[in-house]
């Protein structure tokens, strides 16, 4: 077997807003291993400023992995499991390089008989474009709407308000995103207020690290809290279940990019699923490669609730994709 990756950067349309900052660009590397005559294409997907592989030399260690390539497994997985991003570019290389085509996970959902409920994800910036977002998923036919916070609460908090005036929890299913952006004491009285507007949950109100302020938080919070960036860099069953057993949220989010590909994400949900910890998986600004495999991979995990993938449409420049969204629900042709 051999291997080879490029890097490629993905040009968003219209820069994403986040508390963490704007974003205009997002780097990534296709990976591509070939074995007589067959190839097998996956995304190294990295996120500078939030992966924990995001470290000086990520470049060496991906030629080093293509130099390696038919090291025994335990070697790579050793060498590896510091850079989930490279491992879950591997872990899609070798089941397309099995499956074919734009194969990854075989099954209904490949198949076309299938869908997947995703949520619709409402970005940051000035209220008006904000509201303008919201009305273009509702149009569509959302019942289940994600927006980022934690930049600006007033003026998010009247979002909100609007919102569930207009539409009971019955109607639509809110949930937000505060990427780490609240203090501990800011996000006591912002998880009050968004439990008077029946959101479902809040992504990671207080920045990763601050795990006895998280427990606290998640022990005493009137709105359900999903950990996000808690878990990324955490390698491991058993600092996994240490991480969980300790903090005790409701809700935890699994990027297989981040958390080391998809036996990193079954990992997670097999303790979750062990200690009532709901989950759902979101994809993490992958181009339309990684989407597909995260997306097939998803279906294979029999989700109960909306899921937080993406639509491969932010990008000027993505890859071709099988991916088709119709109203909420992602299928393939």
């Amino acid at each position: 077997m051999t291997a080879d990756f490029k890097s490629h950067i993905l040009q968003f349309k219209r820069p994403g807003g986040t508390s963490r900052g704007v974003l205009h660009t997002k780097e990534t590397y296709i990976l591509t291993v070939e074995e007589n005559g067959r190839k097998g294409i996956g995304e190294c997907a990295l996120f500078r400023g939030l992966s924990s592989d995001d470290v000086p030399g990520y470049e060496e260690i991906l030629s080093w992995f293509c130099e390696n390539i038919n090291a025994e497994p335990e070697l790579l997985e050793e060498r590896l499991k510091r850079f989930p991003s490279i491992w879950c570019g591997y872990e899609q290389a070798l089941l397309n390089l099995k499956n074919g085509g734009s194969l990854y996970f075989p099954s209904d959902f490949t198949a076309g008989k299938a869908s997947l409920k995703i949520n619709g994800l409402i970005w940051m910036g000035d209220v008006p474009y904000m509201q303008a977002q919201i009305q273009e998923k509702l149009a569509a036919g959302f019942d289940c709407i994600k927006l980022k916070i934690g930049v600006d609460w007033p003026a998010e908090k009247k979002i909100l308000t609007t919102l569930r005036r207009e539409f009971s929890r019955d109607q639509i299913e809110l949930r937000v995103d505060a990427n780490g952006g609240f203090t501990s004491e800011e996000a006591k009285t912002v998880l009050r207020e968004l439990a008077e507007l029946e959101i479902h949950s809040i992504e990671q109100p207080i920045k990763a690290g601050n795990r006895n302020q998280m427990q606290t938080l998640c022990r005493e919070t009137p709105t359900p809290i999903a950990l996000d960036e808690e878990l990324i860099g955490v390698v491991g069953i058993s600092q996994k279940k240490q991480l969980l057993e300790k903090i005790k949220p409701q809700y935890i989010i699994l990027k297989p990019s981040l958390i080391g590909g998809f036996s990193g994400t079954d990992e997670w949900i097999s303790i979750a699923d062990e200690m009532n910890i709901g989950w759902w998986i979101t994809s993490a600004l992958e181009s339309n490669i990684g989407l597909n495999a995260i997306a097939q991979y998803t279906f294979t995990k029999k989700p109960k609730i909306p899921q937080g993938l993406g639509t491969g449409g932010l990008f000027t420049n993505n890859f071709p994709s099988d991916l088709v969204l119709t109203g909420d629900q992602l299928s393939m042709v």
